[in-house]
């Protein structure tokens, strides 16, 4: 299994990032590899299944925009999100810590067989996602 992780510091608070990432809906504003999501009724808890659409850009084994499933596996309420997407075959998640005075270091990262990520275009998913949110955390703290 292969690990791909990418690390930098958001200009807000660890709890402001966790809001962020917590809610649900907020997953396809931050994580490259899907465009929608629909939680089921447990939302951001552990086991609960979300269905997602996927991007428009294909990969070698799925459609563009298709939908797949992905379960929670772990929730670590204000430092870390994980889950399993079912079709791909890929763990991902953010890892949040503090890094000072209104700062936050985050880590996401996705891992899984060296030929799924290659094939399903993952590898960029963690600076993807990382890069957004830092975009949507400086967009906060400009508002």
């Amino acid at each position: 299994m292969s690990l791909i992780e990418a690390t930098g510091e958001l200009a807000s608070d660890r709890r402001d990032v966790w809001a962020l990432v917590a809610e649900p809906y907020h997953l396809p504003d931050w994580w490259p590899a899907y465009t929608g999501v629909k939680p089921d009724r447990r939302g951001l808890a552990e086991n609960a299944r979300w269905e997602v659409v996927r991007g428009k850009v294909p990969g070698f084994l799925r459609r563009p925009e298709g939908r797949g499933l992905i379960v929670i596996t772990s929730v670590l309420e204000g430092w870390e999100l994980r889950w399993h997407d079912l079709k791909q075959e890929l763990e991902a998640g953010v890892r949040l810590d503090n890094a000072g005075t209104g700062r936050t270091r985050a880590t996401t990262f996705v891992a899984g067989p060296w030929l799924r990520l290659v094939a399903e275009g993952a590898r960029g998913h963690p600076e993807q996602a990382l890069t957004r949110l830092r975009d949507l955390c400086q967009t906060a703290a400009t508002l």
